[in-house]
Parts: structure tokens; sequence; C-alpha cells
């Protein structure tokens, strides 16, 4: 097991085989200013062409050690190509959606036929073609998406979608289908371009949102049906916030991992999913990433895998300004 490469050991990790130890990945927003220096490549350039993607992605594995190349780098590239207007922000700032588009008398019925040639989708696909082409044999290609719930807050606005559970139920439904049409045809894509894992992060369905209910009736089945063309991508969903209570409603999506903030006890993660799924995860992103010592995060990091996750890293994304001492401890943690 020692000497498998980094894609084999997290393909093995996802179909929860035993293993000698986790690989130390990041399924979220990978890139750091560190990052960006080593290989020259910078954010905002990064988001808009497949190259400098596909270089910015791969070199957190060679700066710092991830068995892993992730990309995008944000969750707005569905929100772009569905009308909201996207801020892609700067050098150490992800892209933003600034607004939403359409309102309870407008959302469409569908599409525009030719969508999946719009905005950033086009350079995203190449982005993983290049990837797996150029480090597809050593490491796992990540491809991350965002879940339908988020996308149709991004569309209608989030406050409005969840107004709309109580008022207007039938103009939420309409806003998810839309959505859940865009997402799976991208999720197809994603997967036939070579994506050998695809995280899907659904952020405004967390319980900050949602109760577990209301997920099981506005985010699981729409998860589900976009998540229908993955082929034979390994399937991981993310959801921020403290998921404890909505572990086994993510489990009944069927994906293969579950990627959880630090907010969810370790321990009482792998006591509540009992092998159901791969754990992915959860050291905290701000404390003790980006604000902490590299001793807090040794400490951290050794209690998530020691507690049984399958793989271990972040909770959620990197800021572009965690340490890069930090992140060599989180890798040192895990690989020893």
């Amino acid at each position: 097991m020692a000497n498998m490469t980094p894609k084999e050991r997290v393909l093995a990790a996802l179909d929860r085989k035993k293993l000698d130890r986790p690989p130390v990945v990041c399924f979220t927003q990978i890139a750091t200013v560190d990052a960006m220096d080593a290989v020259k490549v910078y954010w905002p350039d990064a988001h808009t062409d497949p190259h400098k993607m596909a270089t910015l992605a791969a070199a957190p594995s060679k700066v710092f050690g991830f068995e892993c190349v992730r990309l995008p780098f944000c969750l707005t590239v569905e929100a772009e190509v569905g009308g909201c207007r996207v801020d892609l922000g700067k050098m150490d700032r992800t892209p933003m959606v600034k607004s939403h588009v359409f309102d309870e008398s407008n959302i469409p019925d569908d599409l525009p036929a030719d969508f999946m040639t719009k905005g950033r989708i086009p350079v995203v696909i190449e982005a993983v073609k290049i990837a797996k082409q150029e480090f597809g044999k050593e490491l796992p290609i990540v491809a991350g998406t965002t879940g339908p719930f988020t996308i149709a807050g991004h569309l209608v606005g989030t406050e409005n979608l969840l107004l709309w559970i109580i008022t207007n139920p039938e103009a939420v439904v309409k806003a998810l289908k839309l959505a859940t049409k865009l997402e799976r045809s991208y999720i197809g894509a994603l997967a036939k371009a070579g994506a050998d894992v695809i995280v899907m992060s659904d952020p405004s369905a967390s319980t900050d949102m949602l109760s577990g209910e209301m997920f099981d009736e506005y985010a699981a089945p729409y998860i589900i049906e976009s998540f229908k063309d993955a082929g034979n991508a390994k399937k991981v969903l993310h959801i921020c916030g403290d998921t404890t209570l909505l572990l086994d409603h993510m489990i009944k999506t069927g994906v293969n991992g579950l990627s959880i903030e630090e907010k969810v006890s370790p321990e009482k993660a792998v006591q509540i999913v009992n092998g159901r799924a791969a754990l992915v995860g959860n050291v905290g992103v701000v404390r003790p990433l980006l604000q902490g010592t590299t001793e807090d995060v040794l400490r951290d990091a050794t209690r998530v895998k020691n507690a049984g996750f399958n793989l271990v890293g972040p909770g959620c994304g990197l800021a572009a300004r965690v340490p890069k001492a930090n992140i060599e401890a989180l890798i040192k943690a895990v690989k020893g």
C-alpha cells in the first residue's frame, strides 16, 4: 500500500478500503497565493484560461504534497451560465455572485439550447482534459461543482428561495428543476472530460437554512438527479456548517463520500456514518489553518486522522492567504 499512487490511494479511500494511512487531499477550493507564486499563475486569470487553471490546480500537489488536482476555484460557474453577474475577484479573493436574475414570475421552464457553450463551462471542461493528460496518471482529477439548492439561490436570491418554501413552493421547485438540468449536464461533461472525482458543494442546503425534512424535499432529490450522468466518477457531497443532523440525510443521496467542516466532531461523524460512506475533512480552515499555529494544525489533523476519516484535509475551501507552514503541517500530520 505504501507504493500506491496518490490516485490509487484516493480512489481506494473513497471505496472505503483499508489503507496504511488516509490520503491527504483538498476537495474544496485548493489554491493559495504560495501555490500561485510557485507556478507564476494567479487569480483572476486562472478562472478563465484552461491551461492556467490546470497548472494552478496541480500546484498544491507539487508545493505542499496534497494528493489530488482540484479545479475550478469557486462556486460561481453555474450561476454565471444561468445569467448572474459574477465578480471574478482578485489574486487573493474568489469570485462572487453579485446579482440574481429571476423572480417568482419569470423563472424559465428550460435553459437555452446552447447553455453548455456559455460562460466558463467550456474553460473548466478543457482544464479537466488538460489536467487529465498532464497529471492524471499519478493524481486524481477532482472537479468541483455547485449543488442545485445553492444554484437556485444564486438564480433567484437565497433569501427569496427560503421565503418561497413557505409562500410559493411551486416557484422553488421550478428554480430547482432549472438548476438541476444545468448541473446534470455539467457533471456529465466533466465526467466525460476525465474527472475521477466530482465534488458537489451545496452550502445553502446546510442546517443554517434547511431542516433534515426540508433537505429531503428540496435538496436530496435534486442532488441525486444531478449526479445521474456522473458515470464512473466518484461522487462526493460537501455541505458547510454543523452537518451532524444531516449526515444520515446526506448518505441517502447515494454519494461515495461526505465532505464536512470542523463544526462536526470527527469522532461523532465516524460514529454516525459507521462506514456507510467515506468521510472527507474536517480540519478547520479558519482555525487552525488560517489563524492557528503549526502545532494547532498538527493537533487537529492528527485528531481527524485518528478518528478514522477516510480522507483527511481542510473542512472547506482554503483561504488564499493560508500560511504555507500550516498546510505543510497538515500534510505532515497525515503522511508522517
